[in-house]
């Protein structure tokens, strides 16, 4: 059954890991106009809670419930990304199409797949993400009969201004150019996961980082099994990217 709160509404980018989402989320910070909730859905699967708002959740539900709740006093922003298959999210229809407003964020899983080999060498297939990502974006699509935005991450780092002001116009906020930019620091709604998001904590805007030293996937054995099995659906998802 869906929560009886009230919901003013919850924005939402999912995206697979190592897709610049924390640096989306920084930007989202910085408009100074949503509650910020970093990873509700990853950190209750990686540490067995998460906490919204101060409220500790333990399930997929009491995430959901927690969110709508927050968002009974103002908007509310969270991004996840999807390491992990979220069932009880995928169940939530009302979630799904009324209560909140979905997003989704890719990157060729060839360097996600580098990237998140960089910090974790024995990550599983499962865990790039792509699968349930494309997953949960055709369940949005079914349950609000629109096709849910998506942005690629290359696109946003090369035309950070022109992506944000098409994300704003379609999730109807006002465009903020002011958010572009930030102060590089260590923010404490990542801490629990503060590894995997170093990049950003230096980061003064959406700018990518020169990396040189990651694996070759597709020389890889098994790294190149991961980038055959997850290509097929980020290419259905950048079909539907946003273009400017």
């Amino acid at each position: 059954m869906p929560s009886s709160e009230p919901a003013a509404g919850i924005l939402a980018l999912w995206s697979a890991p190592r897709c610049r989402s924390t640096a989306f989320f920084r930007m989202m910070i910085e408009r100074g106009d949503f509650t910020n909730v970093h990873e509700p859905f990853a950190y209750l699967t990686e540490f067995g809670f998460s906490e919204v708002d101060g409220v500790r959740a333990t399930n997929e539900r009491e995430v959901i419930d927690a969110l709508r709740r927050l968002a009974g006093h103002g908007p509310v922003f969270f991004k996840n990304t999807m390491d992990e298959r979220y069932p009880g999210v995928l169940a939530d229809t009302d979630f799904l199409a009324r209560d909140a407003r979905h997003v989704f964020l890719i990157r060729h899983p060839r360097e996600t797949i580098a990237s998140y080999h960089a910090l974790d060498p024995g990550v599983k297939q499962h865990q790039i993400g792509f699968e349930t990502e494309y997953e949960l974006f055709e369940a949005v699509r079914r349950h609000t009969d629109e096709q849910p935005l998506v942005i690629d991450a290359d696109d946003l780092m090369a035309d950070p201004e022109g992506i944000i002001r098409v994300f704003c116009d379609r999730v109807g906020i006002d465009f903020r150019p002011e958010a572009l930019a930030w102060r590089p620091e260590s923010r404490s709604e990542w801490l629990p996961s503060q590894e995997w998001h170093l990049d950003v904590d230096v980061s003064s805007g959406f700018h990518a980082p020169e990396k040189d030293d990651y694996v070759d996937v597709e020389a890889h054995p098994v790294l190149s099994g991961y980038l055959a099995h997850h290509l097929p659906y980020y290419s259905e998802l950048r079909a539907r990217r946003v273009r400017l």
